[in-house]
């Protein structure tokens, strides 16, 4: 009698606790599946667009992990003048190597095509195991955290590369590459925003546990990089992009003699032709699709040398010197937010534009960017400091999207993931150079803020002539997808 009365107690609360326990899970379930709606909208679900787009998500939460216990390190954690030599020591031990591996992430994952799910895994993987590496030494901020940050930089620009090379083969029906990038960028600047605070609260339990959260991070994502469709893996119609055609590929070369005469060798007709088409064939080039896409590349790497400068320069100069009754930290958070604003904003307005007129829209911004940072240095002052990063993140969205469009309009389709792969290697490359120029100047506003508007004036001299005359005359090459 007495196990039939427990019994039926026990059911009312055993159905309390599932009710409570789907009361706690609902927030969680029906943001997951608000989250899945939105990445498979409009047929992304179907051509694997929005696997993409979630993956790419994990990866920018996991990125921001690592630069919060980075920046707790090498920045937060010393006063100023040590804080900038460790960062000079960051930049030295990460940045020149970068330099010089740089070149040769494009063309060494020209060799994977069958694998790029694997590669973009194996980016996971390693940021995951360099992660638990680094969390040994994040608190003393030894010398061994800096080769493991150079491997964690490293594989996050492999991954960016390999993504670039992805994207078209996920274009769903009447999607426009430019769209689909704005919807994968949109989405990694969400996830960043909401691990950024995650991270630094668990900062407050100790200097490792960001590492640990990278960890678990990339974990995940590496597990969701094999749930990416196999046609990412197909190379079908694909040849590698060349900066520059050599001369030897458009002459044919001599034909072969006898030993016995000194007269060319006869052929067959048959095999002549085909041989003279092997060898008199012009490999499809960067350089041989128009000016576009190479003076839309100078815009683009003066716009991310500008983000690596600012990123730097910026950091020691308010934390030396905070906006005008802010403290450093406030300082920072201000012009840190409204880059991230900016960013958004432009990806959004990326979207919206659908590449229309991209030679115009990249000389566009760049010449609002020259502005703005022109009046920045004229005169210096709070607001024009966060409206310069506001700008520039604006800037180089919109201006990166406009280039997507027009190696998507004007490079053909067989060596288009390579010209990806090629253009965004070159565009990390001068973020590096930029954040180098950063971390060498003094602490001085007027001086950065003209150091910028060089930076876009160059960029400016080299590309907004060549773009505004390329759209005079209009796209030699029909548009593709």
């Amino acid at each position: 009698m007495a196990s039939a009365r427990s019994h039926d107690d026990s059911g009312p609360l055993r159905r309390a606790g599932r009710a409570v326990g789907r009361a706690l899970r609902a927030p969680f379930t029906r943001t997951a599946r608000s989250i899945r709606r939105a990445t498979h909208a409009h047929g992304a679900g179907e051509s694997g667009l929005g696997k993409l787009i979630e993956l790419h998500a994990v990866n920018g939460a996991g990125d921001v992990m690592i630069t919060v216990a980075l920046a707790s390190t090498v920045f937060f954690s010393v006063p100023t003048d040590q804080a900038r030599g460790r960062v000079a020591l960051y930049l030295a031990v990460t940045m020149a190597p970068f330099i010089l591996l740089a070149p040769v992430i494009g063309p060494l994952l020209d060799h994977l095509p069958h694998g790029r799910r694997a590669a973009m895994a194996g980016s996971m993987l390693a940021r995951a195991v360099l992660a638990i590496t680094m969390s040994g030494a994040v608190a003393t901020g030894g010398l061994e955290l800096y080769p493991a940050a150079l491997g964690v930089l490293v594989c996050s620009k492999a991954y960016g590369v390999v993504r670039s090379a992805v994207v078209p083969r996920l274009l769903p029906p009447r999607f426009s590459l430019v769209k689909a990038n704005s919807r994968v960028t949109l989405a990694g600047l969400l996830a960043t925003g909401a691990a950024a605070p995650i991270g630094a609260g668990l900062q407050t339990i100790g200097p490792p546990w960001p590492l640990y959260g990278a960890c678990a991070i990339f974990v995940g994502g590496a597990a969701l990089a094999f749930t990416l469709p196999p046609k990412v893996d197909s190379a079908k119609g694909e040849r590698r992009a060349r900066l520059v055609l050599p001369h030897s590929l458009t002459r044919r070369p001599a034909p072969a003699r006898t030993a016995e005469t000194g007269r060319p060798k006869e052929r067959k007709p048959q095999e002549k032709k085909s041989k003279e088409k092997r060898n008199g064939e012009k490999r499809p080039g960067l350089r041989t699709v128009g000016p576009s896409v190479l003076h839309g590349l100078q815009a683009n790497a003066a716009h991310r040398a500008l983000s690596g400068f600012l990123i730097f320069f910026l950091a020691f100069l308010l934390r030396e010197h905070p906006l005008s009754g802010q403290s450093a930290a406030i300082s920072l958070g201000i012009v840190g937010v409204a880059a991230g604003v900016g960013n958004a904003l432009g990806t959004a307005v990326g979207s919206w534009l659908r590449a229309r007129g991209p030679e115009v829209i990249v000389a566009s911004v760049l010449g609002l960017a020259l502005t703005v940072a022109v009046l920045a240095a004229a005169f210096f002052s709070t607001a024009l400091v966060a409206a310069l990063a506001a700008t520039a993140g604006f800037t180089q969205a919109l201006s990166k999207l406009s280039l997507d469009a027009m190696i998507q309009r004007d490079v053909p389709e067989e060596v288009r993931t390579s010209a990806f792969a090629r253009s965004e290697t070159l565009l990390q490359m001068s973020w590096v150079v930029g954040g180098a120029i950063g971390i060498s100047l003094p602490l001085n506003g007027v001086l950065g803020m003209s150091v910028a508007a060089g930076i876009l004036a160059l960029g400016a001299a080299a590309s907004v002539r060549g773009l505004l005359g390329a759209a005079r005359r209009g796209s030699p090459h029909p548009r593709v997808a």
